[in-house]
This record gives structure tokens, sequence and C-alpha cells, in this order.
């Protein structure tokens, strides 16, 4: 299927470039509405870079540690695999989104997922040994290739988009508790006031749930109180501002006085991160509308702990950019609602489309679709900078801006453990090793020419690492050249030491492992570029990092 997909790759380019004009450009609310021509369309197009589930048996019984970079057959750095239970085990279908439920009168950890025909619920308390408890068929039995879940009060709540009499599906999670094997489930209520809604939000602390993209509301935020999970009763719009892809909504305690106590939506709408004062449902405000630079789809975020910074997610920023196709994360500092300021933005070393993240604790979970979970560390977010220390790639045969492996990521667990959800893959659960493990990333994202019969070199300032540098420093070059086995790569230590990467003659490698241990670890790093051909076109160093 891949080969045959890769041999389509023009045509499937072109149906994502329709698919973001159809999504950006089109009425807010039609943008998955299968009712519409343009909704029809963006179907279509999104669907083009979608695989068949994989056919492959479970792992389970025994954890699959992290080791010299593998977990088995997945790439990884400080997560060890706990398990994976392929879709044809969890109900069929595709994945879609994931959420978690812990039941405070047991102690059991549950996954919640997202499916085209249905959502899963999956026993993952004991992690190396998931137990698939049943299915919540779609509601009317349609499908849908957006299904997302989120949890309050020990209810599930469920919505689906591109199915225009979905609604929102209740499910007492506490049915989970004594059954012992799979059982198709019946939703316990049903809200009918809206019918597709791409996404679901709930404040567990207001008890309100906001469903958005949804066909009501202007496709803003639909507010329904679920504070009575059975009884869930209209409570408002929010519609100023057009079509809300996903959102956050808090009792908001971070640091601008003027909105202390209020309940406050972070919203992603398609080009800006709009923030309202939701306090009166039926008056909702707007505080503040803003862009940012490199804008294609502005998808998702979430607050840092402090509620002092939110970390942004752009889903069409690298498949739309011919040039530079790496995950990027914008980083906004939202002291003053009503003034937020970009102050950067995180640019990953690995090609893929970034889809959900959450942040837990000094870290940022991110599902990067090709490219996995990846953790990163938001200790420096004041500075505009976010740093990678962990990963685990579910999609193993490649890096690229297209809709295809990790769909979201939910890491609350109390236990540590965190589940994936994968488009191809289904539930993958694993545990990340943060403690004295973790790594510290340092890069460069500006662009150097490479030309033939030169040499160029670009820097990398590291702080804030004390002794020397590790034994195990990998520098992962991301370059772009016709020929290069005709480069020559050094590393050059901030004492001058120099560490030969690759030699004239020598195939490239995506990523090498050097001794520096002689040399400072902070300071500035150099990396070093000779172009040994005597004509031809020019090459270009795109991006280049070095982990600690």
């Amino acid at each position: 299927m891949r080969t045959t997909r890769r041999a389509s790759r023009i045509l499937m380019g072109a149906a994502a470039a329709l698919a973001a004009t159809l999504v950006v450009g089109a009425p807010a609310a039609q943008a998955h509405d299968p009712e519409t021509e343009e909704g029809a369309a963006a179907i279509a197009a999104f669907m083009a870079d979608h695989e068949p589930a994989e056919r492959m048996a479970a792992i389970t019984g025994a954890e699959v540690p992290c080791e010299n970079g593998m977990a088995g057959d997945y790439p990884c750095q400080n997560v060890d695999l706990q398990s994976v239970l392929p879709l044809s085990d969890i109900g069929g279908g595709n994945g879609s989104d994931i959420w978690g439920w812990t039941d405070a009168s047991t102690g059991k950890e549950y996954a919640i997922m997202g499916r085209t025909n249905g959502t899963a619920f999956v026993d993952v308390t004991t992690p190396t040994s998931p137990v698939y408890l049943g299915n919540l068929p779609s509601h009317n039995g349609t499908s849908s290739s957006w299904r997302d879940v989120k949890v309050y009060k020990n209810h599930a709540f469920v919505v689906a988009d591109a199915i225009s009499g979905h609604g929102m599906q209740v499910f007492d999670l506490t049915r989970l508790r004594g059954v012992s094997s799979p059982q198709t489930f019946t939703e316990d209520a049903h809200y009918d006031d809206f019918g597709p809604a791409h996404n679901i939000v709930i404040n567990t602390d207001s008890g309100y749930a906001y469903a958005v993209g949804s066909d009501t509301c202007n496709a803003g935020p639909h507010i329904v109180d679920i504070s009575t999970p059975k009884s869930p009763v209209a409570a408002g719009c929010v519609g100023g501002d057009g079509y809300t892809h996903d959102a956050q909504c808090v009792n908001y305690a971070g640091p601008d006085a003027d909105y202390a106590g209020r309940e406050i939506c972070m919203n992603s709408n398609e080009d800006t991160l709009t923030i309202e004062d939701v306090t009166d449902k039926a008056n909702p405000v707007r505080v503040s509308r803003t862009g940012y630079s490199g804008a294609a789809y502005t998808h998702q975020g979430w607050f840092t702990e402090d509620q002092r910074y939110f970390v942004l997610d752009d889903e069409l920023d690298e498949s739309n950019n011919v040039l530079d196709k790496k995950t990027k994360t914008y980083i906004f500092d939202v002291s003053d609602l009503d003034n937020p300021e970009h102050v950067g933005t995180h640019k990953s070393s690995v090609t893929a489309i970034d889809h959900n993240q959450y942040v837990k604790g000094d870290y940022v979970y991110q599902a990067n679709y090709q490219a996995g979970l990846r953790i990163l560390d938001v200790t420096q977010v004041g500075g505009g900078t976010l740093s990678e220390v962990a990963y685990f790639d579910i999609y193993p045969s490649g890096n690229a801006a297209e809709f295809n492996g990790a769909w979201s990521v939910y890491p609350y667990f109390d236990s540590g453990t965190v589940i994936i959800s994968g488009i191809e893959q289904g539930l993958v659960v694993v545990k990340p090793d943060l403690t004295g493990g973790a790594s510290t990333e340092f890069s460069s994202t500006e662009s150097v020419r490479i030309k033939a019969g030169s040499t160029v070199t670009s820097a990398v300032e590291v702080s804030g690492i004390d002794g020397s540098a590790p034994t195990n420093l990998e520098v992962a070059p991301e370059i772009t050249h016709r020929t290069p086995s005709a480069l020559v790569i050094d590393l050059i230590a901030p004492d001058g030491g120099v560490y030969p990467l690759k030699a004239d003659g020598e195939a490239p490698q995506p990523s090498y492992t050097v001794d520096a241990s002689a040399s400072p670890a902070s300071g500035t790093w150099q990396l070093r570029i000779t172009d040994t051909r005597n004509g031809g076109k020019p090459g270009e160093l795109t991006s280049w990092s070095l982990r600690f």
C-alpha cells in the first residue's frame, strides 16, 4: 500500500492543497459536512493520505525497553513500549482521538479511543496486558474519520464530524466495572441540539462542555451544561469568530488579574488564537484575536500549568510549505489575555505534521502524526524555547508531512502510563522515563547554502549544561544535496576540538553519535560542511541539532 501511495504522491499533494483551500476558505460550518460540496471534497482530500489499518499481531505480555534508539521495531528515546493493540483487536476501523479515565473507586485506568465506526474501551491498568472491554457504536451506525471524546464525572462524551445526525453521546464509564469480555455498549443519553461536531472540549472545573466545529453557533463553541451528565442542557453559543477547530476552556487562575476566576476559552480558529470570556454563557465576550506569521491552519493548543504561556500547533504550515516541512510549535506569552504575544517558535528536527498536544508538569506531550509521540521540555518556554527530551515513533516507515500515524496522546494517568492513538496502528501504550535519562536538544533552523568547492559552517549555542559533553552526543543534520557522498562533515566543539562525522565518499546518515567528552558541553558548537565537488548545483543545510 505504501509503495502505491508514494507513486501517487503528486496527486496526493494536489489533494492536500485542495484540502487546505477548502478547509480554510470554505464557510466555517461546512468544514467537514458531507452534505455540502465543499465538505465532501475536503473529506476526500484528507482521506487521500489514509492507509488501511495495519494487520499486525498484538504486542503484549512484557515491556519492550527502548535500547540503542529502538523498542522492537519502533524508533524511540527515553520511552519504553508497554503494549500495542491493533485496530482489529479493539473493534476495527481506523483510529482517531483518545482520552483516559481513572476509576476513583478502584484505581483502574482506562483508554477511551475513537475509531471510524465507534468508541473502544480498554483497561490499561496493567499496561503490558491491556484488556479490550468493548465498543460503543457510532450513533445511528454511521462512520466518521473524526471522532472525539472527553470525560467528566465518570462519563464519556463523544462527538463525530461529517455525520449530520450524530450529536453527542453520553456513556456512563462505571459500567466498565466488572466487564470481563468484549461488549457492544449502548449510550446512556444523547444530545441532539447539534449534528456533526469536530471536537468536544470540557472544563471539568465548571461542568460545561463546548462542542466546536458543529453545524450550529456559526461553527463556534456550542455550550452545553453537563453538570448532570445524563441530562445535558444547551447553555449558549460563541459564534462571533466563526469556525473553532479546537479549544481549551478553564477557570482562569493565571497572572492576568483582570480575568481572575473567569471562565476563559482559548480557541484555535483556523488562522488565529481567539480568546473568549464565557463566564456568562448567554453573553460571551471576545477578549482578543491574535494572528501570527506563518499561519496556515491554527489547529490546537494548551496552557502551561501556570497559565502564563500557551503552546499552539498549526496543522498545515508544514504540508503547505514546499521548503520547510519541519514540525513547528508556536509559543505565546498570554500573561495579558487582551494582548497575547508570539514570543518564539520551536522547530523540530523532524519532518511531520503536528496534531494534538497536552501539557503535564514540565513537559508537553505532542502527537505529531508520522513522527509519533514527541515530548518537549517547557521549562524554558519564557525564553521562547522548547527542547525535545523523548520520543516514540509509532510510524517507523518514514517521516513526511502527511496524515498518518499518531492522532492524539493522553499523558494524565497517575501511573505515568501514556496512551497514543494511531490512525493505522491502533492503541499504543508506552511509559516515558524522564528522570535523569532525559536528553536536551539544541538546534539551528537557519538555512545555509552549500556551494560546490566551498566550506560552510552553522552555529548552535548550548547553555545550562555543566561539565563535559557526553560520550554519546547525537548530531542530526538535515541536508538537501544531489551528491551527499561528496560532503565532508565535522563537528567543532566550543574549545576548538574537531569531531569528524562523515568523510568524502561515505554515505550520509540521518544522525551521528560521537564521544565529545574531551570538550565542554556549553558554548558555541559548529557544524562544518565541505563540498568536495568541482561543480554542480548547490545544496542546502536546512537545520541541525545537538542532543545531550
